[in-house]
C-alpha cells in the first residue's frame, strides 16, 4: 500500500510502499478513502511539541474509509460499514476520566497519526472500539474534517457556555473556525468572526458571521467590548497576540477556550482582572466518540456545511506548505478513492 510516512523531523514526508497490515483481534483494517489535512500533522511531522512521535510513523487523524476486515473480538462496527478514525485512537476504558465521559483526558489513551500510525495511507488499521460509524449520505471528504476540525470546534462550544443569548468570538475563520462558526450560530449565539486574511473574512461573511473583524486594522477587544463583550472566545488563531486579544474581548464571567496549539504558545494572565471579573480559562482537546457522532447527525441534517479542497496524496509536502503560507481557504483533505 501506499503511505506518507515521516522518517526524519527535520526531512520532508517519504511516500512508500508498505505492507498492507493485518488487524489484531481489536483491530478493524479500514481501506482510507479520505484523509483530512491538520495543522496538527505538521506539528507532529516537525516534532514541534513537547512530546513527541518516534519516526518512523504514518501521520494523519482525519481518517474516512470502509471497514475491509476486523478481528475476532470487533463487535462495535462491521465489514463494509464506513467509518472515522479520529485523533483518540484508544483510552485505557477504566479511569475516572474514561468512565465520567471525559476519556479525551485519558493518561493512557494513543493517538492516530502521533503515538499510533495513521490515515496518510492507502489502508489504516484502527481499534474497533474507538472508530466512529458514518451514518449513510454523508460525503468521505466531508466527514474527514468533521472528525477532527468538526468534533474540536463543537467540543469547544460546549465547554463554553455558548447558547442562545450570549456572543461568541471566534478567532481564525480556517479549517476549524469556519465548522465554529457554524456551531455557534447553531447553538443560537451572536457571533463575532476575526481573521487576518481578506478570503477568511469573506468567508465568515458567507457563513453568517453577525459582525466580522479584521485584527489587522481593528482593535478586536476595543470593538467587542462596545458591541457588550464576549460571552466566549474560542481561540483557534495560532497566534500567541490572538489569544492576548480574546481574552481582552470578554465581559466579566466570560469564558476563553484555548483550542490551537502553537509551538511555542503562551499566555501571559492579569491575576487581579481574573479575580475580579470571575473570567475563564478552558483548554479544549478535541471530543470523544459521542461528540463526533454527534457532529456527524447535524451534518446528516444539513445544519453544516464543509468548505474543503482535495488534494493527491502524494502532494503532501507541498500541502504542508500550502497550510503554513495561509494559502488554504479552509480544508485539505486528500482523496485516496
Amino acid at each position: 500500500m501506499k503511505a506518507a510516512v515521516v522518517h526524519d523531523f527535520t526531512q520532508p514526508l517519504v511516500i512508500e510502499e508498505r505492507p498492507v497490515p493485518d488487524p489484531a483481534p481489536h483491530q478493524v483494517r479500514v481501506r482510507i478513502e479520505a484523509s483530512g489535512l491538520c495543522h496538527t500533522d505538521i506539528h507532529a511531522a516537525r516534532g514541534d511539541w513537547p512530546v513527541k512521535p518516534n519516526p518512523p510513523f504514518v501521520p494523519g487523524h482525519e481518517g474516512v474509509g470502509i471497514v475491509e476486515a476486523a478481528g475476532a473480538e470487533v463487535r462495535h462496527v462491521r465489514v463494509g460499514e464506513r467509518v472515522a478514525i479520529p485523533w483518540l485512537a484508544d483510552a485505557c476504558g477504566r479511569c475516572d476520566h474514561c468512565v465520567s465521559g471525559w476519556e479525551t483526558l485519558c493518561t493512557r489513551q494513543h493517538n492516530s497519526g502521533y503515538s499510533v500510525d495513521g490515515a496518510y495511507a492507502e489502508y489504516a488499521l484502527a481499534h474497533g472500539d474507538y472508530v466512529v460509524p458514518v451514518p449513510d449520505g454523508i460525503d468521505p471528504l466531508d466527514a474527514a474534517p468533521l472528525s477532527c476540525a468538526g468534533v474540536t470546534t463543537y467540543k469547544a462550544l460546549k465547554v463554553s457556555g455558548a447558547g442562545p443569548g450570549t456572543r461568541v468570538l471566534i478567532s481564525g475563520i480556517g479549517g476549524l473556525g469556519h465548522l465554529a462558526l457554524q456551531y455557534a450560530r447553531i447553538a443560537g449565539a451572536e457571533t463575532i468572526a476575526v481573521d487576518v486574511t481578506d478570503d477568511k473574512l469573506a468567508l465568515a461573511r458567507e457563513l453568517g458571521a453577525d459582525h466580522v473583524l479584521d485584527a489587522r486594522v481593528h482593535d478586536v477587544a476595543a470593538e467587542v467590548q462596545k458591541l457588550g463583550g464576549a460571552h466566549a472566545a474560542i481561540a483557534l488563531a495560532v497566534s500567541n497576540a490572538s489569544f492576548q486579544a480574546a481574552y481582552a474581548a470578554l465581559r466579566r464571567g466570560g469564558s476563553l477556550v484555548l483550542v490551537a496549539l502553537p509551538a511555542e504558545g503562551k499566555l501571559e494572565l492579569p491575576v487581579f482582572d481574573t479575580v475580579l471579573n470571575g473570567t475563564k480559562v478552558i483548554g479544549s482537546i478535541v471530543g470523544t466518540r459521542e461528540d463526533l457522532a454527534e457532529v456527524f447527525q447535524l451534518h446528516a441534517l444539513g445544519r453544516t456545511r464543509v468548505i474543503r479542497e482535495t488534494r493527491h496524496l502524494e502532494d503532501v509536502n507541498t500541502c504542508f506548505d500550502e497550510v503554513l503560507t495561509g494559502k488554504v481557504s479552509a480544508r485539505l483533505v486528500f482523496d485516496l478513492r
